[in-house]
């Protein structure tokens, strides 16, 4: 029998209790973080060699140059065509959906002209070069593939760098077919800390590139985290998460099943469902003993479940959204009665699942939305990856004669109470023309 807690608000020390579920020590490891910075700092220095003698040490790769770890765009199209049809036509209906809905976040230039001539506006342009780190090896991920490359291209990135590490040579064709479908430019078969390297520094075959997406291990985390500012990053993020609110009308084999969709990925995994109905919650426990036997991964679901998940009763549903305003979780799953009115409660939430039919499972693959999302609470803060974060915002500015007399006049009032008098001067001097 698995051993998930059990909470109840009524509980006088339930705030505490939550918190407590919800800690998760987010700092990484010192000794990664040495072993990071030591690669880093080789690959900046040595560029191929470096990156060839890590990917020999660490994936037991047999190459003798970088050019034996670089595809060409031939064997990415080979793939596709070799794929199973059923496998083809699925990958190509999910990235079609996906690509449709980031059509929608594209960004355009504007701007507007003041009655003295001046114009402002801001102007859209994409980034030049892309780094797309997708696991490989036994997790592999081809909907990472779909989901990190197709908002990079709708935005107009010119060129999207792909690298997937292939342990002992293993190569994953539906990550390549994922590639070709997408329009992946280049891919390396390089993988870790010495490939977020050599995409943030560049190296005589990889070449530099602006911004790194895509997750991976906790080597690949903290080389993301080094190389920041040298380069963007998408996010840092920690493990997958999922809250249930129900009002105990779903069938619980169903909840269940969503709550073990989550607990699958890995032990750190959370999974916790809200519901004022205690009977509910008991008959969710009973199918979660009964499902679980039958699972493949049902060892890392169980230490997920028992060490991070929870079955909550709650007083009511506004007591459930009040609770999952501040969880703030990755995704969110409103499986009840009305639930577009419920979502109009909700304010933190990386992503929202409504009505008993929508499994999250489907925001994974194929419904359109971006499934890379923010974890640990940081969808209080934070967006799903999107068609925007591979664009830039630049400020437009002209200023007409009459507007530098007019503007003139505010800046350096301003600039003298600051005590910068190039400032003002500089100001100055046009209202004199």
């Amino acid at each position: 029998m698995l051993n998930i807690k059990r909470y109840n608000t009524t509980q006088p020390d339930f705030d505490a209790q939550l918190v407590q579920l919800l800690a998760f020590e987010g700092a990484q490891d010192a000794a990664i973080d040495h072993v990071v910075a030591d690669i880093l700092a080789d690959v900046k220095k040595r560029g191929d060699a470096a990156v060839m003698e890590y990917s020999q040490r660490f994936d037991r790769l047999s190459a003798k140059s970088m050019s034996e770890l670089s595809l060409p765009k031939e064997r990415l199209e080979e793939a596709l065509r070799n794929l199973p049809a059923e496998q083809r036509d699925a990958l190509e209906q999910a990235a079609h959906r996906v690509r449709t809905y980031h059509d929608r976040q594209l960004m355009a230039s504007w701007s507007y002209t003041e009655e003295d001539g001046t114009m402002l506006g801001q102007q859209i342009t994409a980034l030049d070069r892309v780094g797309l780190y997708v696991p490989g090896g036994k997790a592999a991920y081809p909907s990472s593939v779909l989901m990190n490359a197709i908002p990079a291209k709708v935005a107009g990135v010119a060129e999207l760098i792909m690298v997937v590490p292939t342990p002992d040579g293993q190569l994953n064709e539906l990550v390549l077919a994922a590639a070709a479908v997408c329009g992946v430019d280049r891919v390396f078969t390089i993988g870790g800390a010495q490939a977020v390297a050599a995409l943030a520094y560049g190296t005589e075959s990889v070449p530099q590139v602006d911004k790194i997406v895509g997750p991976g291990n906790a080597y690949v985390a903290a080389a993301k985290r080094r190389v920041f500012g040298v380069v963007g990053i998408d996010m840092v993020a920690g493990p997958s998460e999922i809250l249930v609110i129900c009002d105990g009308k779903t069938d619980p084999d169903w909840i269940a099943m969503d709550l073990f969709s989550q607990a699958e990925h890995d032990e750190l995994a959370q999974s916790i469902l809200l519901s004022p109905d205690g009977a509910f919650l008991d008959a969710v426990a009973a199918s979660i003993d009964r499902l679980l036997e039958d699972m493949p991964r049902k060892a890392v679901i169980r230490e997920s479940l028992e060490n991070r998940g929870a079955l909550i009763q709650v007083k009511d549903l506004d007591e459930a959204v009040r609770i999952a305003n501040y969880i703030a979780p990755e995704h969110l799953e409103l499986s009840m009665d009305e639930p577009e009115l419920w979502a109009k409660k909700i304010k933190h939430a990386g992503a929202i699942f409504m009505g008993r039919m929508t499994c999250e499972a489907l925001g994974d693959y194929c419904a359109g939305p971006n499934h890379v999302l923010p974890t640990s609470r940081t969808a209080r803060f934070s967006s799903p990856l999107g068609v925007y974060d591979f664009q830039k915002r630049t400020s437009l500015i002209q200023v007409s004669k009459q507007g530098a007399v007019t503007l003139g006049k505010v800046a350096a009032t301003l600039a003298y109470g600051e005590g910068l008098q190039a400032h003002a001067r500089s100001a100055e001097y046009r209202m004199k023309s």
